[in-house]
């Protein structure tokens, strides 16, 4: 069962029933899913949640959901030990949560899976979104799984394996002349005038609730017990509060011990509201056109970067923002150490987490979970410029020896 009881008002307090909506009526603040914590916490056990499934629907009990879900096996993504990468950076305990094994390999399933679900129980037959990419993607993938019609909007320049991850559902792709502020603004009014379900407008307050498991599986994975520091990349900053907000309801829920749990975030340079107004000491954020290889992340006008920035302020994190050669070296940074391949995104994070430990903004002792959350194959244009060419030969082994001797200056060594 769902523990959810009305909708708050994170500005004035004032609470709403649970329906789709995602403003308030009176100062125009955004709306948030709340809870009756009180039975949550008679009902809910870490036992409990070990009998459920590996994906997100082992914390349905924590969401926003009573019917059946639209489960495509998102979520309960692997919390890998990076020690190679550690060693790089001089980190002694540095985790890596890869959320490329999604089923559209992005954290966009997770909260796809929430808002697909409510907006079914709502009895919306069409699912929506503005996107960046990924979110489109994961919208295409839940919505014909769940029997819905798809409609995705996204900005025309899009990479071309993002296009195609929507093209795929069969869902009705819509590219936009503009950015992703401008593609936001145009499903803000098409959704006052259609009956549609767009999971980050009209059912935002539900769709944002599914990042909070991003939370809940990396303290269940370290054994129950909250890191000492989260880094994670920044778009609109709503998935950088929720994992705050999930923390927080592991340890209010006594799932977890109490921890000041140091929250830093990371942007593009070329698209860096956040972390621009985080250097200039202040909560007033300046929107910006974006202009960074790092597509996922280019929104301009971020909807939770006040929210961003008290956070924060409030854990004594930081914020790190990185050029476009800084991203592809956190690309290949991640994928030569770990085997990771990320998008650009995770080479924000990487390249974001480099330099946070180079100010000393990151301990070499403190317990780091980077938020890896999407996968290298969507945006293969920003590395395949840039990666060494392969070797062309023969099928002899003069002709490779040859080759060898030429990239390498020098011959192999055989082994017996």
């Amino acid at each position: 069962m769902s523990f959810a009881k009305a909708l708050r008002c994170r500005e004035c307090g004032r609470e709403y029933p649970l329906t789709p909506s995602h403003v308030c009526e009176f100062c125009f603040g955004p709306l948030e899913v709340m809870y009756d914590y009180e039975a949550m916490k008679k009902s809910i056990s870490r036992e409990s949640i070990q009998k459920g499934p590996y994906s997100v629907w082992r914390y349905k009990d924590m969401l926003p959901v009573e019917d059946e879900p639209v489960d495509l096996n998102a979520g309960f993504t692997p919390l890998l030990r990076a020690k190679n990468l550690g060693k790089v950076l001089g980190l002694n305990n540095l985790y890596i949560k890869n959320d490329c094994a999604n089923p559209t390999w992005s954290f966009k399933d997770r909260v796809v899976a929430v808002a697909s679900s409510k907006a079914r129980e709502f009895g919306f037959k069409v699912l929506a979104c503005a996107s960046t990419g990924n979110l489109a993607n994961a919208v295409s993938a839940h919505a014909a799984a769940a029997g819905m019609e798809a409609f995705v909007f996204v900005p025309s320049d899009l990479e071309a394996g993002k296009l195609l991850g929507s093209k795929i559902y069969g869902a009705n792709l819509v590219a936009v002349d503009g950015s992703y502020d401008d593609v936001n603004r145009l499903c803000a009014e098409l959704g006052g005038k259609y009956p549609w379900a767009f999971v980050n407008i009209n059912v935002r307050p539900y769709y944002s609730e599914g990042s909070k498991t991003m939370a809940y599986e990396i303290a269940e994975q370290l054994g129950w017990q909250a890191p000492d520091h989260c880094i994670v990349p920044l778009a609109s900053g709503s998935l950088y509060g929720k994992i705050y907000k999930g923390l927080h309801e592991l340890m209010d829920l006594g799932l977890i011990d109490e921890k000041n749990v140091r929250m830093s975030g990371c942007q593009a340079s070329g698209c860096s509201p956040i972390v621009t107004a985080w250097d200039n000491q202040t909560l007033n954020f300046k929107p910006v056109r974006p202009n960074t290889i790092a597509k996922s992340l280019a929104i301009g006008n971020p909807a939770d970067g006040y929210y961003t920035l008290k956070i924060m302020g409030e854990t004594n994190g930081a914020g790190a923002a990185v050029s476009d050669d800084e991203v592809v070296q956190g690309i290949r940074l991640l994928a030569e150490t770990e085997g990771i391949f990320a998008e650009t995104a995770g080479g924000v994070t990487i390249a974001g987490l480099r330099q946070l430990v180079q100010r000393e903004h990151v301990g070499p002792d403190e317990l780091v979970v980077a938020c890896v959350t999407g996968a290298g194959l969507k945006t293969q244009e920003a590395v395949q410029d840039v990666l060494p060419p392969q070797m062309h030969v023969k099928p002899t082994v003069e002709s490779f020896e040859a080759a060898l001797l030429d990239m390498h200056g020098k011959s192999p060594v055989a082994t017996s």
